[in-house]
């Protein structure tokens, strides 16, 4: 395969496992055409053309300078200058794949965003007003990006003459779908048994040997779940806390999610919401892992590295 190739792939399998539908993701894309092509001439310039065809500004081809067939692939949660360096020292790696999001796409997370306020409404959230609550949170996160270095490892990338890319927001939908089709397969009745179901996954396994095992943040094992949303698993970053209002009067019960900030969590537990924090490098790598068993699939052999735990299924 080639960097486009496994690039292309990965966009497919995220919109294939997005949590909103294909049919939505199609029509998120159709209306970035329309505004396309209402531009005048200036600003068509100006604008981020592959927003045309891939719905997640957080995934990125970052470093493309080597044409070449893929063999083997350095994977890692992050991906930064002392894993570029063992990389380039190693000698036989083709590719850098980063989860965490670098360069232009960093500079964009917030664009994918918007996920989040179509997945809330199919959860019975009306979309109005998680649209309102969300606007505000995407305007502080894009602040806080683009104040960064946002292309320091980019740069570092290229200067090593490593190709170099991110798949973000779509290996967070793989894991995502794997959580929703798990919890409607097993129907777990109490929060217990939800934290216990999802300690049963490897990725997670593994995690609560470091100590880092799935938690349960608001709420306690002895809870009925209620309806269980899989809402702070993508979407690009956490979004608004006052959302937890909104979504208890939706009757949201359980709330799944890779982490959790402390006034988010306070917004939780105020509105007798139930939270269990699967982790953030054991969730990540669930996601990778989809992916990277679909690469390997075509011989692609994988170097995991940078929090990235490696389980083949």
């Amino acid at each position: 395969m080639t960097i486009k190739e496994i690039f292309d792939l990965g966009i497919k399998l995220g919109i294939k496992s997005d949590l909103r539908g294909e049919k939505k993701v199609a029509a998120y894309l159709e209306r970035a055409k329309k505004k396309y092509g209402k531009l005048d001439k200036d600003k068509k310039a100006e604008f981020d053309a592959e927003k045309l065809s891939n719905p997640y500004s957080d995934s990125r081809i970052l470093v493309f300078g080597n044409s070449k067939q893929i063999k083997k692939i350095m994977v890692g949660v992050d991906l930064e200058g002392s894993e570029m360096l063992l990389a380039k020292e190693r000698g036989d790696i083709d590719l850098l794949f980063a989860h965490h999001p670098e360069g232009k796409a960093l500079a964009d997370l917030h664009s994918v965003m918007d996920l989040q306020s179509e997945v809330l409404a199919d959860y019975g959230v009306p979309i109005n007003i998680a649209e309102k609550l969300i606007k505000p949170r995407i305007s502080e996160v894009g602040r806080s990006v683009i104040s960064g270095n946002y292309n320091r490892w980019v740069d570092f990338a290229s200067a090593l003459n490593l190709d170099y890319m991110c798949i973000h927001t779509p290996c967070d939908n793989l894991g995502a779908r794997f959580i929703v089709d798990l919890i409607e397969k097993k129907k777990p009745e109490f929060v217990g048994d939800l934290l216990d179901l999802i300690k049963e996954i490897p990725e997670y396994k593994e995690a609560a040997k470091l100590n880092a095992g799935p938690t349960l943040f608001a709420g306690t094992p002895e809870n009925h779940c209620g309806k269980i949303a899989v809402s702070e698993f993508t979407g690009g970053t956490e979004g608004a806390k006052e959302i937890f209002e909104k979504m208890a009067q939706a009757g949201i019960g359980t709330v799944i999610g890779m982490h959790l900030s402390e006034k988010h969590r306070e917004e939780a537990e105020k509105n007798h919401i139930n939270v269990v924090i699967a982790g953030h490098m054991s969730s990540d790598s669930l996601g990778l892992n989809l992916f990277c068993d679909e690469l390997e699939k075509k011989g692609i052999k994988i170097i995991p590295i940078a929090g990235f735990i490696r389980i083949k299924r």
